[in-house]
């Protein structure tokens, strides 16, 4: 990437593609959600590389609890390896690791593993590798509202006074920048409940690509169209 180009702050990813991959291939699902590590691997170590500040996979959505019961075994196993696995990597890269979403759903074992490497990467200086686990962007509104109308309910809050930033302050993770990029694998042109109160001015950048084959020349792809957009926030440029 060349440094003229502009690097985001924070780029999230919505990592699809993984069951219609293998399935393009004859293989099982679990195939293309292994794959998919891969790839979230791959775009990690080139984040932490050139500078994102904080990168955020929606790695299992809440509303992937529906799926049949095998698979999000699988994911929930799947997730644990990872989590041990990148252990060294994330401390040796001074990552820091966040987790955000209804985490109390998580099995027991998953959610000791997201503590324990929350923990030990807490003081890390460089990138935050945040993953959406059973992360809902409605679950989050509600939630962050149901803090807030309590604080009101206790008369710490006057309700005069709540407006979008104080708003911001109850959501899981109040001290994250908005994200710049948004990235959709799979081709679909849809949100799906992502980051709904953060995605308000982010650019939006969608590829058929599916997310197991998402090459770091994908990725750079999208930077590029990134640093060719003009980003306005509602304003206009002067002429």
């Amino acid at each position: 990437m060349k440094a003229s180009e502009t690097i985001p702050g924070h780029i999230a990813v919505i990592m699809d593609g993984n069951g219609r991959w293998a399935r393009e291939k004859g293989l099982l699902r679990i195939r293309g959600h292994e794959e998919g590590a891969e790839s979230v691997r791959r775009i990690t170590r080139e984040c932490a590389k050139i500078g994102v500040k904080r990168l955020t996979l929606y790695a299992f959505s809440s509303d992937n609890w529906k799926r049949p019961q095998r698979e999000v075994d699988y994911l929930m196993k799947l997730l644990r390896k990872y989590l041990q696995g990148e252990r060294k990597e994330i401390m040796e890269n001074r990552i820091r690791f966040r987790v955000i979403g209804r985490r109390e759903r998580l099995p027991e074992e998953v959610r000791r593993e997201v503590e324990e490497l929350e923990a030990m990467s807490r003081s890390n200086p460089g990138m935050v590798l945040c993953l959406a686990l059973s992360y809902g962007g409605r679950d989050e509104i509600v939630d962050a509202a149901r803090r807030l109308s309590e604080e009101v309910r206790n008369g710490v809050i006057d309700p005069a006074m709540i407006d979008e930033r104080t708003f911001s302050r109850y959501l899981y993770d109040p001290d994250a920048e908005d994200p710049d990029l948004l990235i959709r694998t799979g081709g679909d042109m849809r949100v799906s409940n992502f980051l709904l109160w953060q995605i308000s001015y982010a650019e939006i950048w969608v590829t058929p690509v599916r997310w197991p084959e998402f090459t770091l020349e994908h990725f750079h792809q999208a930077l590029r169209d990134f640093a060719n957009r003009e980003r306005r926030f509602g304003g206009i440029q002067e002429e």
